[in-house]
């Protein structure tokens, strides 16, 4: 049988239903759960995202996909108490970076003079969260993680960026597991990394391919032909002139469907269920499902390949292989 790791175990790949694919639960800035003006309330935050759970599965959602990787919030024990009680599997991630985020540790481990630590201590890192459960905190391991998610610097990737890449890539062939880059200055560029280390491209998701930078340059149809998962994933952000507008997404689906790639796109919303010392972004979790489907299907795209784009393709990558 086909599984997915979610929080609560692995779970059968055809019992995922529509998925959000790439959104973020607790979503916490490194630090700020230290910081004096900051107040966590975890039992306000577990009724705040069951709240918006209950409404993605009421919609007729059934997974939602936490790719923060890490260290923005993960909160393994709440996950595992969310996905019981609302009935949403949840798949969380291992994974970090941009290098800006990075905790002193990892970008200068003790070396004289000190050096990006390297891929193979990355790989080591993140296939453990996988193979032996999500650190919470050290002591402890609890559930496998589902996905290894990893970001590159905007203004392009760096040495630590490259090494985050490579360790994400040695993870998903020694595990089964995918991996999602958000990408930095050149989309295909840091495809090709992880294609290096002999990762299958099916096995790998480029995010923020909904950039207005990554249309203009034909990144969504450049990394859709060369077999990876193009990532539509700020739909319903509208006011933001660095991203696509959701007609202009549709849009930009349609033409992807045409050309016979609609095997090789996922929607999601980057929603932040809730957010600690950053701005909150108070979007559904079945904004997709709700709003963004009604557009496809204007622009021509059949029920059959919406339900390809919602159900099928984030239960084919998300499955172990």
């Amino acid at each position: 049988m086909n599984t997915v790791n979610t929080v609560l175990g692995p779970v059968a790949a055809d019992d995922l239903g529509v998925v959000a694919v790439h959104e973020a639960l607790l979503s916490v800035v490194p630090g700020a759960e230290h910081a004096y003006d900051i107040t966590i309330d975890r039992a306000e935050i577990f009724a705040t995202l069951a709240g918006k759970l209950t409404g993605f599965r009421d919609a007729g959602g059934g997974t939602v996909v936490d790719s923060t990787g890490m260290f923005h919030g993960r909160d393994v024990r709440m996950y595992e108490a969310l996905s019981r009680s609302t009935g949403v599997h949840i798949v969380a991630s291992t994974g970090m970076g941009p290098e800006e985020d990075l905790g002193g540790y990892f970008l200068t481990p003790q070396t004289n003079p000190p050096t990006p630590w390297p891929a193979g201590k990355f790989a080591d890192l993140f296939t453990r969260e996988v193979t032996e459960g999500m650190v919470v905190p050290r002591v402890e391991r609890r559930g496998a993680a589902g996905l290894v998610a990893t970001a590159a610097t905007r203004a392009g990737r760096t040495p630590t960026d490259e090494s985050l890449f490579r360790g994400a890539a040695r993870t998903g062939l020694a595990t089964g597991v995918p991996v999602s880059l958000r990408y930095g200055a050149d989309a295909l560029e840091d495809l090709q990394v992880v294609l290096d280390e002999g990762l299958p491209a099916g096995r790998v998701v480029i995010g923020d391919l909904d950039r207005t930078d990554a249309v203009a340059a034909g990144w969504p149809t450049a990394v859709a032909e060369r077999g990876a998962y193009v990532a539509l994933d700020h739909v319903g952000l509208d006011d933001d002139g660095c991203h696509l507008t959701d007609a202009d997404r549709a849009a930009l689906v349609a033409e992807l469907v045409e050309a016979g790639h609609a095997d090789r796109v996922l929607l999601s919303g980057s929603a932040l269920g809730v957010a600690v010392g950053r701005p909150a972004y108070d979007l559904p979790y079945a904004h997709v499902l709700t709003a963004f489907a009604p557009l496809l299907s204007k622009q021509g795209v059949g029920d059959e390949d919406i339900r390809r784009l919602l159900v099928a393709n984030p239960r084919d990558l998300l499955t172990v292989r």
